[in-house]
């Protein structure tokens, strides 16, 4: 009997450890992994069926049974901010985890301006990252970019600490926006850094979500039908996967991390769609709603960037897509726990990637300080409220005034082919980029002035105002902001259908 035990010993330790399917935790829940502080957070991934899986984490345990697809889930009480903690996850093997942090979570999401890295960015971004010292307290994971025809469940990835030697590699807007939340609120914070250059927000949108509006569900069913026909005849069909497939990124990229509890997200994205801006009115609400209702964590904080200026700067006023994506992105707002950082001093005439990216960071961590963490700070330029006509004047009122409106002086900074316009200190003579029209529509370039917290916008060759634009242009030059150093969101007082408005 002693001898016929030990071949079977023998025998099962020649067995490959995937023929034995150990317990494997999906990705995210891993060696170094940040789990989301006071919440119930889950750890998940696969084993035998009918496994029992049981996790130990600060001094108590959940246990779950792996069902008939192997797959296991165990829900727990993070509890406090701290770490390194150790964790013990045991099904048939067991894993000894001795680096978990818990703190504040979030999702970093969009397509190039969100991937750009910190090596990728400005010299002044690179230094301001790579000479910090070693902090295990911030980390990103970063998802594969691969887009799928169906939702998966797994995916690869490692949580990575920031250092000299890693940072260059994170998310540019990511790693400043985590850093300045770190440095605010002495807690562990973990990024999960999930985008792809060039992509349209159709393609991070469920099916489902896609498919209850008729305007999307027409490209869903014509990328489906691609599908089938590349799978019947592979040979003459081109498959249609791409990462601008519909929901392609979506199955890849976020259905495999919703069961990841998270603090919000934020979002870089929309040149991609400004062809079909006013189609983005009702496409970027509907893939936060979407978000949320799958991440079944009510509504989430949702922050994002709104398009930075981009290519030559107009002569005249005219139309322009890129102010009506800009537009779509500020009318997003009306959804609750949302918020918009403005770049409008961040533009390069010749590059959709502007840099820095540092500033673009922080002040998606102004909103979340200020609309997540308590503190009593101005997150917001001037926004702008209403119109009143007095005469041959236009009127205009803000909401963030904060302390008062003022003029910044801007200057173009040539760098190499590439020209930036750079807020420079001191304040400003006159007001850059107001528009305004009479009756017959035609905009002219206006005279604009601070008179306490309003802007009185007149023109000559208009003596009965009936709309204002400002900022309306792909490369908007502009100088209106609070004395909290924000820039004003671009705006128009009327409701003209633009260039975009017959697009679908």
């Amino acid at each position: 009997m002693r001898v016929r035990t030990l071949l079977t010993a023998a025998l099962l330790a020649l067995v490959p450890a995937a023929a034995r399917a150990d317990v494997k935790p999906h990705a995210l829940c891993t060696e170094g992994m940040v789990l989301q502080q006071k919440a119930k957070v889950h750890i998940w991934g696969t084993a035998d069926k009918g496994e029992k899986v049981t996790v130990s984490f600060r001094g108590k345990e959940a246990s779950a049974t792996a069902d008939d697809n192997g797959k296991w889930l165990v829900s727990l009480e993070s509890g406090e901010a701290g770490g390194p903690l150790p964790m013990t996850i045991a099904g048939k093997n067991k894993l000894d985890y001795k680096d978990v942090y818990v703190g504040e979570v979030w999702v970093c999401s969009g397509q190039s301006n969100m991937q750009w890295s910190v090596n990728q960015g400005s010299q002044s971004d690179k230094e301001s990252a790579t000479s910090a010292p070693a902090n295990p307290m911030l980390r990103m994971f970063t998802v594969p970019r691969v887009p799928q025809a169906k939702p998966v469940d797994n995916i690869g990835g490692t949580w990575v600490a920031a250092k000299p030697d890693t940072v260059g590699n994170f998310s540019a807007v990511a790693y400043f926006f985590g850093r300045d939340l770190q440095k605010t609120l002495k807690v562990p914070v973990g990024l999960i850094s999930t985008n792809v250059g060039g992509t349209r927000a159709e393609a991070w949108t469920s099916q489902a979500a896609l498919d209850a509006h008729p305007e999307f569900k027409f490209e869903h069913e014509n990328f489906a039908k691609a599908l089938e026909a590349h799978k019947k005849d592979p040979d003459k069909v081109k498959n249609p996967l791409g990462p601008n497939s519909p929901s392609a990124l979506y199955n890849g990229m976020i259905y495999p991390i919703l069961n990841y509890t998270i603090k919000g997200a934020i979002w870089y994205q929309g040149e991609s769609n400004a062809g079909k801006a006013y189609q983005y009115r009702t496409l970027f609400p509907l893939m936060i709603k979407n978000w949320r209702e799958d991440w079944k964590q009510g509504e989430f904080p949702f922050y994002w960037v709104q398009l930075a200026p981009f290519q030559a700067v107009a002569k005249e006023p005219g139309e322009s897509n890129w102010a009506e994506l800009r537009e779509a992105q500020t009318m997003t707002l009306k959804l609750p726990y949302t918020g918009q950082a403005v770049i409008t001093d961040l533009g390069d005439e010749t590059d959709i990637h502007p840099t820095p990216k540092q500033p673009v960071g922080e002040r998606l961590a102004l909103i979340a300080r200020a609309k997540d963490y308590g503190e009593k700070i101005e997150y917001s330029g001037p926004v702008y409220k209403d119109l009143k006509v007095e005469g041959n004047k236009a009127v205009l009122s803000f909401d963030h005034v904060s302390g008062g409106l003022e003029a910044k002086n801007i200057v173009l900074v040539p760098r190499d082919k590439h020209k930036e316009w750079r807020v420079q200190p001191g304040s400003a003579k006159e007001l850059l980029g107001f528009t305004i029209c009479g009756e017959d529509k035609k905009f002219h370039p206006a005279r604009a002035e601070i008179v306490g917290d309003k802007v009185v916008v007149t023109c000559d060759a208009v003596a009965k105002p009936v709309a204002v634009r400002y900022g309306w242009a792909q490369h908007p030059v502009v100088n209106l902001y609070n004395k909290a150093g924000l820039p004003a969101s671009p705006f128009r007082t009327d409701d003209f259908p633009g260039v975009t408005a017959p697009k679908k």
